[in-house]
């Protein structure tokens, strides 16, 4: 059974490995269900999903019917305005047939200008402090791709948690990643992490083997549970694998017998990370 961690200071715990509703993008309902009640089963009650993942929720939707109160369910919203965030949220409750969010976050915030829309007058986060103040989400969180955009974000609000890539490459080649750690630790805010088992950005011209996947994966499952291992030993709570269902499958596995790197494993994933090119980096 896979081990659950603390979200934050909240009395919550989450799976320590998320479903992320990519994995359902494009399926059919049976399989949909089957790999809902597959991860219900072996111990993940985490699933995050969001608007722009195609159509995930509507398919999300009836897969985890009658599994509902089993789940701590997390959305997401891109859009910058009271207006349209509100809209954006009634929709995705409408979609998931629930009629609340454990976990609501503003979506892939990449910009300090995005930050200062979002808290101006008629911006996004207007919308999902109502929706908070009336029970419609439990917690209220950011997801975003950008360091300096995630530190400020953890500065300015007292954000439940922050969903960020933490990849071992990024981390310790382009320096991606220390800060936001160490800043929502700082704040109390929980860290949730994406893009723990990404290799490399898909080289020119290469056949993109993981049609859900924006990025190349590790493919070889050894290489792939160094690296989620390695994200998992971070001070996180829970990790969100690439949006693939074979991947995702193994991401369970690897969770199952989960254990911390030891100093020598540590070595090797710093070696590593000199062999590949980060997805993100920071400002200029």
């Amino acid at each position: 059974m896979i081990q659950k961690r603390p979200y934050g200071d909240t009395g919550d715990s989450l799976s320590i490995v998320g479903l992320g509703g990519v994995v359902m993008m494009g399926m059919e309902a049976t399989p949909a269900r089957a790999i809902a009640e597959e991860a219900v089963g072996r111990g993940v009650n985490y699933f995050d999903v969001a608007p722009s993942y195609g159509d995930a929720e509507q398919v999300m939707g009836p897969a985890i019917r009658g599994l509902r109160d089993k789940l701590f369910l997390a959305c997401k919203t891109a859009k910058r305005t009271r207006d349209e965030a509100a809209e954006e949220l009634r929709l995705s409750l409408e979609h998931l047939g629930t009629d609340h969010f454990d976990l609501y976050q503003l979506h892939a915030v990449s910009s300090l200008e995005e930050v200062e829309t979002c808290f101006g007058p008629g911006g996004a986060m207007e919308a999902i402090e109502e929706a908070k103040r009336a029970g419609v989400s439990r917690n209220v969180g950011f997801s975003a791709h950008s360091a300096e955009a995630a530190v400020r974000l953890l500065e300015i609000y007292p954000f439940a948690s922050v969903l960020f890539p933490l990849n071992y490459t990024t981390y310790h080649q382009a320096g991606f990643g220390p800060q936001v750690v160490q800043k929502a630790e700082e704040r109390g805010a929980a860290r949730l992490a994406l893009k723990a088992m990404a290799r490399r950005p898909w080289p020119d011209g290469a056949e993109k083997t993981h049609k859900n996947c924006w990025y190349e994966p590790h493919a070889d499952p050894a290489e792939a549970e160094l690296a989620l291992r390695w994200t998992l030993s971070l001070p996180i709570t829970a990790a969100v694998p690439p949006g693939d269902p074979g991947l995702f499958r193994l991401a369970l596995d690897f969770a199952e017998r989960f254990r911390p790197l030891t100093d020598k494993e540590r070595a090797t994933v710093e070696e590593n990370a000199r062999q590949n090119l980060p997805l993100f980096t920071l400002a200029a």
